[in-house]
Order: structure tokens, then C-alpha cells, then sequence
């Protein structure tokens, strides 16, 4: 079968479904908002004929898992977990200064590419492997994830459970600029440094310690931590009382990104060892989040070439790309179940004014989601 030439002929429903959940605004601390998004998500899922696992929340939006088909598929295969979210960063009222429209090749809108796109093709592939009766390999779950741009823990203890016992993952977040998947992601933490000294009168600072100067002298130390790859950046800082005032007490925010588990290992082995340039000073730090590395494993390269290999079926070419910044992809992949990741259409402007992606790509991603959730 021609999938993009299906899914082509289908391109105006797969914009009107897109239209509608992007308008149904979903910002990650909006609840409300969120569950109604997801109510027209698992509509749309549920006549289908699929089970629908809702999981209540009560501080995000609730969780959902949706099990096509419903029935068991006695092949002995494990499950293919289908990750993806219905929030965005967008406050409710955006629209109205950022409306969903089509200019030329490209779909504009609040949410459109990250990642309400990837939503609509799981709706699509789902419902077409449905009415055309095409048989399933193995058994498709679908997370649908409420809070994916904050992170939370509920969410990621599902997607840890599931992806245990899943035989692969699919990560519908946007592609690349470019279409690339993303085949690596860096890890995050996130750390807070508060160093404490003693206050004394300005006139005399030899009578005190500087907390800004021994939290400064600190931050200089982590610039130097010589890991490959390795970002650092200083968000956030705080401290001291009055100019004539040596500051008794200073903070940083600091967030890390790093490509391995063993970089991981090597940064938290050096904020342990960390001692006060003045001894009379003191130093703490601690972890306020974060996210794994997601790193291209053998078995992800495995799934990649065999990705690849569909792909050209239908006459698409894939890449494996790498992104320093992280998603639910990531946090499957400490389970070492393989994932691909970028999976969601080729555009650019995620989280700006100018937030779009290209309707060719929509298209044809939709045909390679189709292709692998049939033959992976």
C-alpha cells in the first residue's frame, strides 16, 4: 500500500484534527485546560474501539494509556510503547495573538509542532489501521502524558513501568530542523550552590566572609570540570543584604547538560568534593532535578537501521541526530529498552512566537508511524 499517497489524500482531516487541539489550549499548569485537550484525545481514540486507562491526577493534568487493540496479539512480541504529550508551554490566550493558520507548506499555532502534531499522527495511523483491518505484530501502547514540559514524577514512573516491559519505544517529540531523529539526548541536572560566610561592616570586610565571592570562585571551579560536551550555564544567583554589608550568605542555580551516564557520575563525584576557598566558609549544594541522558545504544541503533530501512520503502530518507535538550524519550530509556526519538514532524520555533512545522513532513511522518507501528 502507498502510504503517502494515503495519507496525502487525507491531509485536509489531518489539519482539521490538528487545528482543533491546538485551539483546545493546553498549558501544563492549566488542569482544566489540559484534561479538556485530553478528553477530545481519548474521544477520538476510544471509537476506535481501544482501552482506555485513565490515570487521575489531581495536581497536573490526568494520565492516560491507550491499548490498541484491545484484545490480546498472541505473536510472543512485547508491546510497542507509542510516547507522547498534551501540554504545552503556551498560557491559555495565546491563541488569540497566535492563531493556528496555513500559510503556503506551513502550519503555524501555539503547541502545533511540540507536540500536538504528534498526537494527531498516532490519531491518524491508529485509525487507519483500524478501518482498513490491517493487522498488528504486536499490541500498540499509547501514553499520553500531561506534563511533559515540567517533568513530573507520576508521569515518569508510568513511562518507567511501561517501557520495562516494552520491546521498543516510539517518541513522537518534533524532528530535528532538518527532519533528523533524535537519536541521543543530553542529560540535565540541575544544581543549587549556597555558600555561607560571615557578615561584617563594609569598612572593614577582613572582619567578615564573602559568600558571593566564595559562591563566584565555586562557579569558576565547575567552568573548568573538563567533560566533553559538557554546558554549563549560571541561570540564577542571589545573595548578600545592603552594599555596605559583607554578604553572610549567597545561591546559584546552575543547569548542567551532558551526552553519558559516566559524565553524570564524573559531575556528581566533583560537586561532592567541593571545599570552600576560604576554610571559615562554607559550601552546600544539591540536586534540584533531573533528567537523563538518553545515549545511542546498540540496541537503539538496531531499531534506528531498521526504522531506516521502512523509511526507504517509502522513499524518505532517516538520520540520526542528537539534542541537548531532553523528553520522555529519555526517561524510557534508563529501562535500556531501545528508542527512537523525533519521530514528530520536521519545523522549527518550538516554544517561540514563530512555532510551525512543514505540512509535507506532517505527512509523511504520519505514513512512517503508520509503517512502523505495522512491521516493528
Amino acid at each position: 500500500m502507498d502510504y503517502l499517497r494515503y495519507f496525502k489524500s487525507r491531509q485536509g482531516e489531518m489539519i482539521s484534527r490538528l487545528k482543533t487541539l491546538v485551539q483546545l489550549e493546553s498549558p501544563t499548569s492549566d488542569k482544566k485546560a489540559v484534561d479538556k485537550c485530553s478528553a477530545a484525545v481519548i474521544s477520538e481514540f476510544s471509537s476506535l474501539g481501544a482501552k482506555i486507562k485513565e490515570i487521575p491526577q489531581k495536581e497536573i493534568g490526568d494520565l492516560f494509556l491507550v491499548e490498541y487493540p484491545p484484545a490480546e496479539i498472541k505473536t510472543g512480541e512485547k508491546p510497542l510503547l507509542v510516547l507522547t504529550h498534551i501540554d504545552t508551554v503556551w498560557p491559555v490566550g495565546t491563541i488569540e495573538r497566535m492563531p493556528f493558520y496555513l500559510v503556503e507548506d506551513r502550519l503555524y499555532g501555539p503547541g502545533v509542532l511540540d507536540m500536538k502534531a504528534g498526537v494527531v499522527q498516532a490519531m491518524m495511523a491508529l485509525k487507519t489501521i483500524n478501518n482498513l483491518g490491517l493487522k498488528l505484530k504486536r499490541k500498540i501502547w499509547l501514553f499520553i502524558n500531561s506534563a511533559e514540559e515540567t517533568g513530573h514524577e507520576e508521569a515518569h514512573r508510568q513511562i518507567v513501568a511501561l517501557a520495562k516491559k516494552a520491546g521498543a519505544a516510539l517518541c513522537l517529540e518534533p524532528a530535528l530542523p532538518g527532519g533528523a531523529l533524535k537519536m541521543a539526548r543530553k542529560g540535565r541536572l540541575v544544581v543549587k550552590i549556597e555558600a555561607c560566610g560571615r557578615s561584617a561592616h563594609a569598612s572593614t570586610p577582613e572582619k567578615g566572609i564573602n559568600a558571593i565571592e566564595e559562591l563566584i570562585t565555586q562557579w569558576l571551579k565547575l567552568k573548568k570540570l573538563k567533560i566533553k560536551g559538557l554546558t554549563a550555564n549560571l541561570g540564577l544567583i542571589g545573595g548578600g543584604e545592603k552594599a555596605n554589608v559583607v554578604p553572610e550568605k549567597a545561591w546559584a542555580v546552575v543547569d548542567l547538560r551532558f551526552w553519558t551516564a559516566r559524565d553524570l557520575t564524573q559531575i556528581k563525584s566533583f560537586l561532592r568534593e567541593l571545599k570552600p576557598d576560604n576554610r571559615q566558609a562554607r559550601i552546600k549544594t544539591s540536586i534540584v532535578s533531573f533528567t537523563p541522558p538518553m545515549e545511542f545504544t546498540s540496541a537503539s541503533r538496531e531499531l534506528f537501521a531498521r526504522a531506516a530501512g521502512l523509511a526507504s520503502t517509502l522513499g524518505l530518507t532517516l538520520i540520526a541526530g542528537q539534542s541537548g535538550g531532553g523528553s520522555d524519550g529519555s526517561i524510557a530509556s534508563t529501562t535500556g529498552v531501545p528508542v527512537l526519538d523525533g519521530l514528530g514532524p520536521d519545523g522549527d520555533g518550538i516554544h517561540a512566537l514563530d512555532e510551525h512545522l512543514f505540512l509535507p513532513s506532517f505527512v509523511e511522518r504520519t505514513a512512517l508511524l503508520t509503517r512502523l507501528l505495522l512491521e516493528l
